[in-house]
């Protein structure tokens, strides 16, 4: 199970990230770009993922991930149940959804510097 407190130190860590609060919600952001978000309850974490596969991803596992509400289809965004995920995927779905929005030189220099993936 994956916790707030696990993935907080990653959204500050990764370059250009930062995090700010919205209504009492804890989001990632690159700029003004939200890339992660978590519910009030910390329960549900919203990301950043590619519209043409999320469909799949939630038919793949209808217990960890769900589509977001009508109104935010439009936007490239997935939810996921904090619960049913572990501490590694947790991190690796805020690693790929914050490289969605940055520069690919960022994404590659992570690579880099993390070659066993996001730890």
């Amino acid at each position: 199970m994956a916790v707030i407190e696990d993935l907080r130190p990653l959204g500050v860590e990764l370059e250009r990230s930062y995090e700010v609060y919205v209504r009492g919600r804890l989001k990632f952001r690159v700029k003004q770009i939200v890339y992660v978000a978590f519910s009030l309850d910390e329960r549900v974490m919203g990301f950043a993922f590619p519209k043409e596969e999320r469909s799949a991803l939630v038919a793949s596992e209808p217990r960890k991930f769900q589509l977001p509400s009508v109104s935010d289809m439009r936007f490239n965004w997935v939810h996921a149940d904090l619960a049913t995920i572990d501490r590694a995927e947790a991190r690796e779905l805020v690693v790929d959804a914050w490289r969605m929005v940055v520069p690919k030189k960022l994404s590659l220099a992570y690579d880099l510097a993390h070659p066993t993936g996001p730890g």
